[in-house]
């Protein structure tokens, strides 16, 4: 199994790092891509991430989820062609879309989100996303994770490992980080 992380100018540390952190503990490589010309990416918090490589050069690689980070930067992503092209590939391809926050406008302007899509996000940006929000912590629709904001970034992380691996993994990780149980049981499906 192989992630990616998208990693931009104002992402949401919790949001990019928990995910980095949990799936890594799944057996997951991971792998973290910054959209800018360089390697170091500045978060909104001002917590600085080496990134492992350039979206540009990791763009047409296979994962088996793209992950994206919220944060102030995604504003700036809503015109990136190399991202909403992978989005799209990665979506036709069945493979997994896991966004926090804010991120789920990227799959608005990818095409992928539309008024029948099950989704939640930061309540900042619900206006401009079609259909409702769900008030859930995590919501899946189809192969499309999406979460609400940082409060929320562990139940997104271990709600993607219970989908890329199983339950049990979650469940065990959950349990490594003393979470006092599984949070996965509040993943809202079809």
């Amino acid at each position: 199994m192989r992630a990616l992380v998208i990693l931009h100018p104002g992402f949401e540390e919790i949001e990019a790092v928990s995910p980095i952190d949990l799936l890594s503990r799944a057996n997951v490589e991971v792998v973290s891509a910054s959209t800018t010309d360089g390697r170091t990416v500045l978060g909104r918090s001002g917590i600085t991430l080496m990134a492992d490589t350039l979206l540009a050069d990791a763009a047409s690689e296979a994962f088996d989820a793209v992950i994206l980070p919220g944060g102030p930067g995604i504003g700036d992503l809503r015109e990136n062609r190399i991202l909403c092209d992978l989005l799209q590939r990665q979506h036709a391809a069945g493979k997994w879309l896991a966004c926090i926050c804010a991120a789920p406008l990227l799959l608005l302007d990818a095409g992928l989100l539309d008024g029948g899509t099950r989704y939640t996000c930061h309540p900042s940006v619900e206006e401009e996303l079609p259909g409702r929000a769900e008030a859930a912590a995590v919501a899946l629709d189809g192969t499309i994770l999406t979460s609400r904001g940082a409060g929320t970034a562990v139940e997104f992380s271990l709600a993607l490992i219970e989908k890329l691996r199983d339950r049990k993994t979650a469940e065990a990780v959950a349990e490594s980080i003393c979470l006092g149980g599984s949070r996965t049981a509040n993943l809202q499906e079809e």
